[in-house]
C-alpha cells in the first residue's frame, strides 16, 4: 500500500498529522523545557548529550537521557518531590521517541503550576483538584473510542487505532502508572509516556491537548515512522512537482487490521 510521502526526498520538509504518528523532530532539551533559566532555573548538558534541568527550590527536576540503541531512544523524566533530596512524590516517564512538541508542551503547563504555587497560597504540584475527565473528554470529541474494563481501567484508542491512552481509575492496591500513552502499533508503539499516581491532571490534560491539537508538526520525511505512514496526513510540502502542483495527501484511511512492515 502506498503512503503520502513515498516520493518524496528523505530530507524533504513536510507538515504532518496526526501528531501520534510524527515522530520525535528535532531534540533539544533546552528548548523542549523552555524554562527561565536566567532566573535560577539551573541546566546542564553533557558532551553525551544527556541534560537537566531544576527549579530554583529543587523540588522539579527534569532530564533527558538519550539511549541512541534502545528502544525508546532513551527517556525524558519529570519528577516531583516534596522537599529536596528526597524520593519523588510523582513522576512522568516518556521515551525521547515521543514527539517533542508534546514534551514542550508539559514542560510548558509544569512551569505554569510552579509559577501560581509561587505567587498563591494553592500547592497544585502535589494537592491538583483537576478532575479526570479534563483529560480525556478532548480524546471523544476527535473520534476516539472508549472501552470501560472491570479491572479499574479505561482506554481509549485514536480512529485508526494507531494509538492510545489508557486511564487507571481504581488506584488500591496498584502500583502501575495512572495513565499511559502510546503511538504506533500497540504490542510494539514508538514511543510511550507513563504518568504516575499523584501526577497532577493538569499535566496529563496538557498533553492529550497537544497529542490531539490540529496544528501540523515540522518534520523531514526521514524523522517520520516508516510502518504507520500510510495513516499519515501530508499538511503541506514544498517539494516542487513538475506540473508545479504541490501534493496534499488525503487524510487517514479507515481503520486496519493488520500490519504492514
Amino acid at each position: 500500500m502506498t503512503h503520502p510521502l513515498e516520493n518524496l526526498d528523505p530530507a524533504q520538509p513536510v507538515q504532518v498529522l496526526p501528531r501520534h504518528l510524527a515522530g520525535p523532530g528535532a531534540v533539544d532539551p533546552r528548548t523542549a523545557w523552555a524554562f527561565p533559566y536566567d532566573e535560577g532555573w539551573p541546566f546542564a548538558q553533557t558532551d553525551a548529550g544527556t541534560a537537566a534541568a531544576f527549579s530554583p527550590c529543587l523540588r522539579l527536576q527534569t532530564t533527558y537521557d538519550p539511549q541512541p540503541d534502545e528502544p525508546g531512544k532513551g527517556t525524558w523524566t519529570i519528577s516531583a518531590h516534596r522537599a529536596p533530596f528526597t524520593p519523588p512524590t510523582w513522576r512522568i516517564t516518556l521515551y525521547a521517541t515521543t514527539p517533542v512538541e508534546l514534551v514542550h508542551d508539559v514542560h510548558t503547563e509544569l512551569l505554569d503550576l510552579y509559577l501560581e504555587d509561587q505567587h498563591s497560597d494553592q500547592d497544585r504540584l502535589f494537592h491538583d483538584e483537576t478532575a479526570p475527565h479534563e483529560a480525556y473528554a478532548p480524546l471523544l470529541t476527535r473520534g476516539w473510542s472508549h472501552d470501560v474494563q472491570t479491572d479499574g481501567t479505561q482506554t481509549f484508542l485514536t480512529p485508526e487505532k494507531l494509538g492510545g491512552i489508557r486511564h487507571r481509575y481504581a488506584i488500591s492496591g496498584s502500583s502501575a502508572p495512572a495513565w499511559r500513552a502510546w503511538g504506533g502499533y500497540p504490542d510494539e508503539p514508538y514511543w510511550r509516556a507513563h504518568f504516575s499516581f499523584g501526577t497532577p491532571v493538569t499535566l496529563v490534560a496538557a498533553f492529550t491537548a497537544s497529542l490531539i491539537s490540529t496544528e501540523p508538526l515540522h518534520r523531514t520525511v526521514q524523522d517520520v515512522p516508516v510502518h504507520t505512514r500510510r495513516a499519515l496526513y501530508v499538511a503541506t510540502t514544498t517539494a516542487k512537482q513538475p506540473n508545479g502542483n504541490t501534493p496534499v495527501a488525503p487524510p487517514p484511511p479507515a481503520p486496519v487490521s493488520g500490519r504492514t512492515r
